[in-house]
Protein backbone atom coordinates (compact mmCIF):
# COMPACT_ATOMS: atom_id res chain seq x y z
CA UNK A 1 0.00 0.00 0.00
CA UNK A 2 1.58 3.48 -0.74
CA UNK A 3 -1.09 5.46 0.02
CA UNK A 4 0.56 6.47 2.99
CA UNK A 5 2.85 8.41 1.00
CA UNK A 6 -0.29 10.49 -0.86
CA UNK A 7 -1.58 11.89 1.94
CA UNK A 8 -4.70 8.70 1.43
CA UNK A 9 -6.16 6.74 3.81
CA UNK A 10 -7.42 2.98 2.40
CA UNK A 11 -11.29 2.25 2.16
CA UNK A 12 -14.43 3.94 0.25
CA UNK A 13 -13.03 6.78 -2.57
CA UNK A 14 -15.70 9.01 -1.29
CA UNK A 15 -14.67 12.19 1.39
CA UNK A 16 -15.01 11.07 4.93
CA UNK A 17 -17.58 13.33 7.32
CA UNK A 18 -14.28 13.43 9.96
CA UNK A 19 -11.81 13.97 7.02
CA UNK A 20 -10.24 17.62 7.90
CA UNK A 21 -10.26 19.54 4.72
CA UNK A 22 -6.87 20.74 4.04
CA UNK A 23 -6.31 24.65 4.04
CA UNK A 24 -5.80 26.34 0.41
CA UNK A 25 -2.86 28.46 1.97
CA UNK A 26 -1.90 24.77 2.64
CA UNK A 27 -2.06 23.08 -0.63
CA UNK A 28 -0.74 25.83 -2.57
CA UNK A 29 2.09 26.04 -0.10
CA UNK A 30 2.78 22.19 -1.55
CA UNK A 31 1.88 22.44 -5.00
CA UNK A 32 4.56 25.71 -4.90
CA UNK A 33 7.11 23.14 -3.03
CA UNK A 34 6.28 20.20 -5.59
CA UNK A 35 6.57 22.12 -8.82
CA UNK A 36 10.52 23.79 -7.66
CA UNK A 37 10.96 19.91 -6.90
CA UNK A 38 10.47 19.21 -10.51
CA UNK A 39 11.83 22.23 -11.98
CA UNK A 40 14.74 20.63 -10.51
CA UNK A 41 14.34 17.24 -11.34
CA UNK A 42 13.63 18.22 -14.97
CA UNK A 43 17.04 20.13 -15.25
CA UNK A 44 19.29 17.74 -14.11
CA UNK A 45 17.12 14.56 -16.43
CA UNK A 46 17.68 16.42 -19.46
CA UNK A 47 20.97 17.10 -19.07
CA UNK A 48 21.51 12.86 -19.56
CA UNK A 49 20.14 13.81 -23.42
CA UNK A 50 24.12 14.76 -24.38
CA UNK A 51 25.59 12.13 -22.32
CA UNK A 52 23.25 9.31 -24.54
CA UNK A 53 23.28 11.50 -27.67
CA UNK A 54 19.57 11.37 -28.34
CA UNK A 55 17.57 14.56 -29.90
CA UNK A 56 14.42 15.51 -29.41
CA UNK A 57 12.05 17.25 -32.05
CA UNK A 58 8.97 18.15 -30.37
CA UNK A 59 5.77 19.28 -32.39
CA UNK A 60 2.89 21.12 -31.12
CA UNK A 61 4.50 21.71 -27.35
CA UNK A 62 2.16 24.61 -26.85
CA UNK A 63 -1.59 22.51 -26.82
CA UNK A 64 0.56 21.24 -23.28
CA UNK A 65 0.63 25.05 -21.79
CA UNK A 66 -2.64 25.30 -20.60
CA UNK A 67 -4.87 27.41 -17.71
CA UNK A 68 -6.74 24.56 -16.56
CA UNK A 69 -6.88 20.66 -15.06
CA UNK A 70 -6.57 18.28 -18.46
CA UNK A 71 -5.29 14.42 -18.84
CA UNK A 72 -2.59 13.85 -20.72
CA UNK A 73 -1.77 10.21 -22.22
CA UNK A 74 0.92 9.06 -24.09
CA UNK A 75 2.54 5.82 -25.02
CA UNK A 76 5.79 3.93 -23.26
CA UNK A 77 8.75 2.23 -23.93
CA UNK A 78 11.62 2.29 -21.92
CA UNK A 79 12.98 4.11 -19.08
CA UNK A 80 14.18 6.62 -21.84
CA UNK A 81 10.89 8.14 -22.26
CA UNK A 82 12.19 10.23 -18.64
CA UNK A 83 14.28 12.42 -20.70
CA UNK A 84 11.25 12.82 -23.04
CA UNK A 85 8.85 13.76 -20.95
CA UNK A 86 11.28 16.10 -19.26
CA UNK A 87 11.67 17.70 -22.71
CA UNK A 88 7.49 18.35 -22.65
CA UNK A 89 6.79 18.21 -18.85
CA UNK A 90 4.56 21.37 -18.92
CA UNK A 91 4.13 23.57 -15.76
CA UNK A 92 1.78 21.96 -12.58
CA UNK A 93 1.66 18.82 -14.06
CA UNK A 94 1.97 15.60 -12.00
CA UNK A 95 2.27 12.10 -12.48
CA UNK A 96 0.66 8.65 -11.88
CA UNK A 97 2.68 5.14 -12.06
CA UNK A 98 2.52 2.07 -10.94
CA UNK A 99 4.12 1.17 -7.46
CA UNK A 100 6.75 -1.10 -8.66
CA UNK A 101 8.55 1.84 -10.14
CA UNK A 102 9.27 3.30 -6.71
CA UNK A 103 11.55 0.69 -5.89
CA UNK A 104 14.36 1.32 -9.42
CA UNK A 105 17.05 2.31 -7.42
CA UNK A 106 17.53 6.07 -8.50
CA UNK A 107 14.75 6.62 -11.05
CA UNK A 108 12.54 5.57 -8.02
CA UNK A 109 13.50 7.92 -6.03
CA UNK A 110 13.46 10.75 -8.59
CA UNK A 111 10.05 10.01 -9.37
CA UNK A 112 8.87 10.10 -5.68
CA UNK A 113 11.04 13.49 -5.31
CA UNK A 114 9.21 14.89 -8.29
CA UNK A 115 5.64 14.12 -6.25
CA UNK A 116 4.77 11.18 -8.59
CA UNK A 117 1.36 9.44 -7.62
CA UNK A 118 2.15 5.68 -7.53
CA UNK A 119 -0.89 2.93 -7.49
CA UNK A 120 -1.06 -0.17 -6.55
CA UNK A 121 -2.61 -2.24 -9.48
CA UNK A 122 -3.16 -5.27 -7.04
CA UNK A 123 -5.69 -3.57 -4.71
CA UNK A 124 -8.33 -2.17 -6.58
CA UNK A 125 -9.57 -0.84 -4.08
CA UNK A 126 -6.27 1.20 -2.92
CA UNK A 127 -6.03 2.19 -6.41
CA UNK A 128 -9.54 3.70 -6.77
CA UNK A 129 -8.88 5.54 -3.59
CA UNK A 130 -5.61 6.74 -5.11
CA UNK A 131 -7.57 7.81 -8.15
CA UNK A 132 -10.42 10.03 -6.94
CA UNK A 133 -7.67 12.20 -4.73
CA UNK A 134 -6.23 12.64 -7.63
CA UNK A 135 -8.68 13.73 -9.48
CA UNK A 136 -9.54 16.02 -6.20
CA UNK A 137 -6.46 17.32 -6.33
CA UNK A 138 -6.44 18.06 -10.41
CA UNK A 139 -9.44 20.42 -9.97
CA UNK A 140 -8.98 21.86 -6.54
CA UNK A 141 -4.93 22.80 -7.69
CA UNK A 142 -5.60 22.82 -11.50
CA UNK A 143 -2.86 20.20 -11.79
CA UNK A 144 -2.40 18.35 -15.22
CA UNK A 145 -2.16 14.56 -14.70
CA UNK A 146 0.66 12.56 -17.04
CA UNK A 147 -0.45 8.94 -17.46
CA UNK A 148 1.00 6.12 -19.68
CA UNK A 149 -2.84 4.40 -20.23
CA UNK A 150 -0.77 1.47 -21.76
CA UNK A 151 -0.06 0.31 -18.60
CA UNK A 152 3.18 -1.01 -18.62
CA UNK A 153 6.37 -0.11 -21.41
CA UNK A 154 6.19 -1.78 -24.55
CA UNK A 155 8.62 -1.91 -27.25
CA UNK A 156 6.58 -4.22 -29.99
CA UNK A 157 6.41 -1.50 -32.37
CA UNK A 158 2.62 -0.84 -31.69
CA UNK A 159 0.79 0.52 -29.02
CA UNK A 160 -1.02 -1.91 -26.40
CA UNK A 161 -4.61 -1.78 -25.69
CA UNK A 162 -5.49 1.33 -23.65
CA UNK A 163 -6.44 0.70 -19.44
CA UNK A 164 -9.72 2.57 -18.36
CA UNK A 165 -8.00 4.62 -16.02
CA UNK A 166 -6.99 8.12 -17.55
CA UNK A 167 -10.54 7.72 -19.14
CA UNK A 168 -12.47 7.53 -16.44
CA UNK A 169 -10.64 9.83 -14.24
CA UNK A 170 -10.85 12.96 -17.22
CA UNK A 171 -14.55 11.71 -17.73
CA UNK A 172 -15.45 11.88 -13.47
CA UNK A 173 -13.64 15.32 -13.95
CA UNK A 174 -15.01 16.68 -17.05
CA UNK A 175 -11.44 17.83 -18.40
CA UNK A 176 -10.15 17.61 -21.61
CA UNK A 177 -7.95 14.51 -22.48
CA UNK A 178 -4.16 15.86 -24.36
CA UNK A 179 -2.43 12.79 -26.08
CA UNK A 180 1.26 12.87 -26.40
CA UNK A 181 3.37 10.19 -28.86
CA UNK A 182 6.75 9.07 -28.59
CA UNK A 183 8.43 7.75 -31.95
CA UNK A 184 9.49 4.44 -31.73
CA UNK A 185 12.90 3.78 -30.04
CA UNK A 186 13.56 0.76 -32.17
CA UNK A 187 15.99 2.10 -34.70
CA UNK A 188 18.51 3.45 -32.10
CA UNK A 189 17.72 1.06 -29.08
CA UNK A 190 17.69 -2.78 -28.43
CA UNK A 191 15.48 -3.53 -25.41
CA UNK A 192 16.93 -7.42 -25.26
CA UNK A 193 20.64 -6.06 -25.45
CA UNK A 194 19.82 -2.75 -23.42
CA UNK A 195 22.05 -1.11 -26.06
CA UNK A 196 21.47 2.11 -27.97
CA UNK A 197 23.47 4.42 -30.28
CA UNK A 198 22.52 8.30 -30.89
CA UNK A 199 19.39 9.16 -32.41
CA UNK A 200 16.17 11.42 -32.74
CA UNK A 201 13.24 10.70 -31.07
CA UNK A 202 10.02 12.70 -32.12
CA UNK A 203 7.31 13.96 -29.56
CA UNK A 204 4.11 14.95 -31.19
CA UNK A 205 1.15 16.25 -28.87
CA UNK A 206 -2.14 16.37 -30.37
CA UNK A 207 -5.31 18.11 -30.31
CA UNK A 208 -6.92 18.06 -27.03
CA UNK A 209 -10.00 15.58 -27.21
CA UNK A 210 -13.31 17.23 -24.89
CA UNK A 211 -15.00 15.16 -22.83
CA UNK A 212 -17.51 18.02 -21.30
CA UNK A 213 -20.67 15.65 -20.71
CA UNK A 214 -19.77 12.48 -21.60
CA UNK A 215 -20.56 9.90 -18.56
CA UNK A 216 -18.71 6.79 -17.42
CA UNK A 217 -20.87 4.99 -20.62
CA UNK A 218 -18.69 6.58 -22.90
CA UNK A 219 -15.80 5.27 -21.69
CA UNK A 220 -15.01 2.48 -24.07
CA UNK A 221 -15.87 5.15 -27.54
CA UNK A 222 -13.34 7.57 -25.66
CA UNK A 223 -10.73 5.19 -25.71
CA UNK A 224 -10.68 3.94 -29.16
CA UNK A 225 -10.71 7.46 -30.36
CA UNK A 226 -7.92 8.25 -28.50
CA UNK A 227 -5.60 5.42 -29.32
CA UNK A 228 -6.28 5.54 -32.43
CA UNK A 229 -5.30 9.08 -33.20
CA UNK A 230 -2.53 8.12 -30.99
CA UNK A 231 -1.48 4.78 -32.95
CA UNK A 232 -1.90 6.61 -36.53
CA UNK A 233 0.50 9.24 -35.30
CA UNK A 234 2.99 6.46 -33.84
CA UNK A 235 2.77 4.75 -36.92
CA UNK A 236 3.68 8.09 -38.57
CA UNK A 237 6.90 9.69 -36.86
CA UNK A 238 8.39 6.21 -36.69
CA UNK A 239 8.71 4.25 -40.15
CA UNK A 240 12.73 3.76 -40.71
CA UNK A 241 16.06 5.09 -39.24
CA UNK A 242 16.64 6.94 -41.68
CA UNK A 243 13.56 8.86 -41.29
CA UNK A 244 14.18 8.91 -38.17
CA UNK A 245 17.38 10.63 -37.59
CA UNK A 246 19.24 8.12 -36.00
CA UNK A 247 23.09 8.49 -36.43
CA UNK A 248 25.63 5.97 -35.41
CA UNK A 249 27.10 6.98 -32.28
CA UNK A 250 30.97 6.28 -30.68
CA UNK A 251 29.45 3.30 -28.87
CA UNK A 252 26.85 1.70 -27.46
CA UNK A 253 25.85 2.36 -23.73
CA UNK A 254 23.71 0.46 -21.37
CA UNK A 255 20.38 1.71 -20.76
CA UNK A 256 17.49 0.62 -18.59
Amino acid sequence: MVTHCLGTQSGHPQPRPETRPIPAASTRTVCAHQARRVRIIKWFVVKFKYVFGLRFEIKGLQKLEVDHPCVIISNHQSILDMMGLMEALPERCVQIAKRELIFLGPVGLIMYLGGIFFINRQHSRTAMTVMADVGERMVRDNLKVWIYPEGTRNDNGDLLPFKKGAFYLAIQTQVPIIPVIYSSFSSFYNPKTKLFTSGTIKVEVLDAVPTRGLTVADVPKLMDTCHQAMRTTFLRVSKTPQENGATAGPGSQPAQ
